[in-house]
């Protein structure tokens, strides 16, 4: 069931608003994950690069690998994806950093203020997963 549900959830994550910036209490934003990449592109194309990677590629690469190695069948020999899960997992949890300096940026201005929106549960629920897929996949791997 997780093996459907994290990518459904990775990709509302990706098109829903992650979060609501109410700026002077008139003005209203609720960007989503693609939507800042796309802004960033047109304003800084090495920042919109750099978090398409950490935010979009690796955690789908990771996913992606993670999902490849539990289809295996159990005892079969380890593939390069089992290899390149460790890698990704490192890098991919720079998306939660940079959520997180955002929202802290928003609130400590005083100028906006945010609140989080389902595309933010949903891409959270995804990494969440995932982690879970690979936890029970490095536990089957296990000799017992």
């Amino acid at each position: 069931m997780l093996l459907v549900l994290a990518p459904f959830l990775f990709a509302l994550g990706l098109t829903l608003p992650l979060m609501t910036f109410k700026k002077l209490f008139v003005f209203r934003e609720d960007p989503s994950l693609l939507g800042i990449v796309a802004s960033l592109w047109e304003s800084s194309t090495a920042l919109a690069v750099l978090v398409a990677l950490f935010s979009i590629a690796f955690p789908f690469l990771k996913m992606a690998a993670v999902f490849a190695e539990a289809l295996e069948p159990p005892g079969s020999e380890s593939g390069w994806f089992a290899k390149l899960v460790p890698l990704l997992t490192k890098w991919s949890m720079m998306d939660v950093m940079l959520v997180a300096i955002v929202i802290a940026a928003a609130k400590t201005s005083g100028l906006a203020t945010a609140f989080t929106e389902p595309g933010l549960w949903c891409y959270a629920g995804a990494a969440l997963m995932t982690t879970v897929v690979q936890f029970l996949v490095a536990r089957r791997a296990r000799p017992d």
